[in-house]
């Protein structure tokens, strides 16, 4: 029964007309409604590390005392602890379990090597008139609805030079599609890293909607004869944040197993996905999604410290899934002519903004310097405690990082982050124009958005980089890299490489 309400409620919720359009979504002010059980958990995060960031300073302390130490006065030690063989012995040991508890306990760092995103062929290339005379060819949309797409697709954000697959619900095109685009991505990135594929022993492949058998992961693990013992994953119907959920699952057990590689690909297939209803909440996704993908290698070798280009510092992950509203809001369902399609719910935008909330209040105090958090907390306490009516305190974002990569989901949600965020056009340069070359290419947008950056010569060495993206469920992730390197376009071959003097447009 409970399930079977979930759903009535979701059809409830799910009508998207071209009124609705008109309307232009926003996302809720962040700070006006923040809850002290986000900031609270950031803080818990945060003490859960402090045990390394006191225990590194003691140990400089006490080397610092040990240098000034002289033969003599270790010959003025030693005395009493000839007589005393058993203080000698638990002194000893004492100390020697302090250094091991210290090098069991403490996270592995795991260094980003490099990523490689996929660039398809100009056979594939779609520009927006071009595609909407493939919808008119069709004969599976009625007028109404053609004008509805043209009207998302001139709002969209999305350039001339997008790449798009042709519709084909065949298995056959569908897996053809997927093996095209991730064999493309991981050749690319083999050839940068020259890692040779026996050394890889962790292997995340996400993928929404396609997932077929055997799994996407095996089809990696069978083409490139990985190894037999290799931990292999495959994550499905996560949606376009489920690109951060394989990194921050590569980075867990990257934390537990030694001197290895982890192999993550993200990329979502278009032909089999392709709603051909007439539904107008399930034709959004037609309109803003195209082809891509992206593969990346991760490694907690310390001796891949000197030629990785960024460390993994944080990761955060918001799951707003015990919420209806927010569990509906994107709902793979069929309409009423029986046809399999993703719906968008109005409340959309706001339930971004809501999951967003959270996961920027929880990252706050891994993040921000100590002057911000200590005037966000003034003002959170003079608002939530003292019921005091003064405007809240906004955190400047920009102190704690360089560079944001923000989910190319649509215009509207970039704009609302630029607004909300206090974000400059520089900052947001990256995600809109990715949307404009290459559209939605779900979870993997956030690699052509990084690559944008490199390519634009704009990462040097000790910058901060948020990569932030949403999901189906509804989920927001978050992680941040430190650059280990400049990052010398000129000796970067991505995307962007061969057109990068064109943007931003």
């Amino acid at each position: 029964m409970g399930d079977q309400r979930r759903v009535d409620y979701m059809r409830e919720e799910m009508p998207f007309t071209a009124r609705t359009l008109e309307r232009k979504p926003s996302l809720p002010n962040l700070l006006l409604s923040v809850r002290l059980k986000h900031v609270k958990l950031g803080y818990c995060y945060l003490i859960s590390n402090l045990r390394y960031l006191i225990i590194v300073p003691l140990l400089g302390v006490v080397s610092f005392h040990l240098s000034t130490v002289t033969i003599k006065d270790f010959d003025l030690l030693w005395g009493p602890f000839t007589f005393n063989f058993v203080a000698t012995v638990f002194c000893s040991a004492f100390f020697v379990f302090l250094g091991t508890l210290y090098c069991v306990t403490r996270p592995r760092k795991v260094y980003l090597v490099n990523f490689a995103c996929y660039k398809p062929g100009p056979e594939f290339m779609c520009s927006r008139e071009h595609y909407m005379e493939k919808c008119r060819r069709s004969g599976k949309f009625n007028e109404q609805n053609l004008a509805f797409m043209e009207k998302i697709l001139e709002r969209s954000g999305l350039g001339q030079k997008t790449y798009a697959a042709e519709p084909n619900a065949c298995l056959a095109e569908a897996r053809k599609e997927a093996e095209m685009v991730i064999f493309g991505a991981i050749d690319q990135l083999l050839a940068k890293t020259g890692v040779k594929t026996k050394d890889i022993g962790i292997l995340v492949v996400n993928c929404s909607l396609f997932c077929p058998t055997p799994s996407l992961s095996a089809t990696v693990v069978n083409h490139y004869k990985l190894r037999g013992n290799i931990l292999s994953y495959t994550l499905g119907g996560m949606g376009c944040s489920a690109g951060l959920i394989s990194i921050d699952l590569a980075k867990q057990l990257l934390q537990v197993q030694g001197n290895t590689y982890a192999l993550v690909v993200s990329m979502e297939p278009m032909t089999p996905n392709l709603y051909s209803g007439n539904n107008e909440s399930m034709l959004m996704t037609n309109c803003l999604f195209r082809m891509g993908g992206a593969a990346i290698l991760l490694s907690n070798k310390t001796s891949d410290h000197g030629r990785s280009k960024y460390q993994l510092i944080h990761s955060v992950r918001t799951h707003k899934g015990a919420d209806d509203k927010s569990y509906g809001c994107i709902f793979q369902q069929e309409d009423e002519e029986k046809k399999v399609g993703v719906a968008l719910s109005r409340d959309i935008v706001a339930v971004a903004g809501e999951a967003l909330k959270t996961n920027i209040t929880t990252l706050g105090p891994l993040v921000l310097p100590a002057s911000e958090q200590f005037l966000f907390l003034v003002s959170l306490l003079a608002k939530k405690v003292f019921d005091l009516e003064i405007k809240p305190y906004i955190p400047n974002f920009k102190l704690a990082f360089e560079h944001f990569c923000i989910h190319a989901g649509g215009k509207a949600v970039l704009n609302a982050m630029e607004k909300n965020l206090e974000l400059t056009q520089w900052h947001l340069e990256p995600s809109r124009m990715t949307l404009q070359r290459f559209g939605n290419t779900s979870s993997s947008s956030l690699w052509y958005e990084l690559a944008y950056s490199e390519a634009k010569g704009r990462i040097r060495k000790g910058d901060r980089i948020l990569q932030i993206a949403f999901g189906s469920g509804f989920k927001c992730n978050s992680i941040v890299y430190r650059a280990l390197r400049f990052i010398d376009p000129a000796k970067e071959k991505n995307p962007w490489t061969d057109e990068i003097d064109e943007f931003p447009v």
